[in-house]
C-alpha cells in the first residue's frame, strides 16, 4: 500500500532534530513513494541544509513546498495535504523519532479493515536522549473505548496517526478554529461522522519533550482555549454537562494553579 508522508518545519527547529525525524521516516520497514515537507515560512540556512541534503537523493523521494510566511501547523497541513498524492498519508513531526517497523503496522491495520479511516499509536517520551524515557502517553485502542475517552481527552497522539485524506478532507481538514486543539477538534469530527478509528496499542514514536511541558500546558490563554474547544463539544452534544463539570472545568483550573502544584498533578497522570 502505497503512502504519503506529511511533515511541516519552522524555522525554531533544531537542524539535529529535523535530521533524526527524517531520518526515522526514511529508515521504515516500508517505504513511502511521497515524502511531503512544508516549510512553513522561511527556514534557517541551517535547516534549508539538513532539507536539500535528503532532497538531492531522489529515492527519498521528499516533495518539498514552501509557505512565503508561518501559517501556523493547521494551515500548513492542509496545504500539505494538498500536495499529497497518496489516499494514505502518515503525519509525522519534525522533531520526534519514529520506530523503523511504525508505518508496516498500521498499514497492516488498514489492511484487515478497509473502513478503517484513522489509525494512531501509543507513544514514549525522551528528553535528550531517546534512551531517557520520562513519560508516555497511552490511549484507548478499541474504537468504543476511543469515543468514550474522547469526551475527556485527546484521544489520538498526533505525530502517531496516519489517515485517509479523503475522509479528513470530507470533515473539513484542520481548522484554526480552535487555537492548540487543532487535531483533537478534526478527531472529534471523524468521531461524529461514524467513521472507524483505532490505535495501535504499541508506542511507535518516540516524542521529544521537557522537563517542564507541564508549565507550557498551562495558563490562562490555554485554559481560555481549553474551555472554548469543550463548549463546542457541549454545544454539539458529544459532551454532557457532567463531562463539562468534572472534566473541562477541573483541567481548566489546573491550567492557572501555580506551576508547582500543576507539575506534582501533570507526573501523576503521567
Amino acid at each position: 500500500m502505497d503512502y504519503s508522508i506529511l511533515m511541516s518545519v519552522y524555522y525554531k527547529e533544531k537542524p539535529e532534530y529535523l535530521k533524526e525525524a527524517i531520518e526515522s521516516m526514511l529508515n521504515q520497514t516500508v517505504k513511502s513513494n511521497d515524502f511531503v515537507i512544508v516549510c512553513d515560512g522561511p527556514l534557517t540556512k541551517e535547516l534549508y541544509e539538513v532539507i536539500d541534503f535528503y532532497e538531492k537523493d531522489e529515492s527519498n523521494c521528499i516533495h518539498r513546498v514552501q509557505l512565503k510566511e508561518n501559517m501556523g501547523l493547521g494551515k500548513a497541513l492542509n496545504i500539505g495535504l494538498e500536495n499529497c498524492k497518496n489516499e494514505l498519508v502518515a503525519r509525522m513531526d519534525s522533531d520526534d523519532i519514529s520506530v523503523n517497523n511504525r508505518i508496516e503496522l498500521q498499514l497492516k491495520e488498514f489492511e484487515k479493515n478497509s473502513e478503517l479511516v484513522l489509525c494512531g499509536t501509543n507513544i514514549s517520551e525522551f528528553y535528550e536522549s531517546i534512551d531517557n524515557t520520562i513519560g508516555s502517553r497511552n490511549v484507548p485502542s478499541e474504537y468504543a473505548k476511543i469515543i468514550k475517552f474522547s469526551k475527556k481527552r485527546n484521544p489520538f497522539n498526533h505525530p502517531s496517526v496516519m489517515f485517509k485524506k479523503n475522509i479528513v478532507k470530507k470533515v473539513g481538514s484542520y481548522s484554526e478554529r480552535y487555537h492548540l486543539f487543532e487535531d483533537y477538534y478534526l478527531w472529534v469530527r471523524i468521531l461524529k461522522n461514524n467513521f472507524y478509528v483505532k490505535n495501535n496499542s504499541k508506542e511507535l514514536v518516540k516524542m521529544r519533550t521537557s522537563p517542564d511541558l507541564y508549565a507550557r500546558r498551562g495558563g490562562v490563554a490555554y485554559a481560555k482555549d481549553m474551555m472554548r474547544f469543550h463548549k463546542w463539544m457541549l454545544r454539539e452534544k458529544w459532551i454532557n454537562k457532567k463531562h463539562f463539570l468534572f472534566c473541562a472545568l477541573p483541567h481548566a483550573i489546573v491550567c492557572v494553579i501555580p506551576n508547582c502544584f500543576r507539575r506534582i498533578i501533570y507526573n501523576i497522570l503521567h
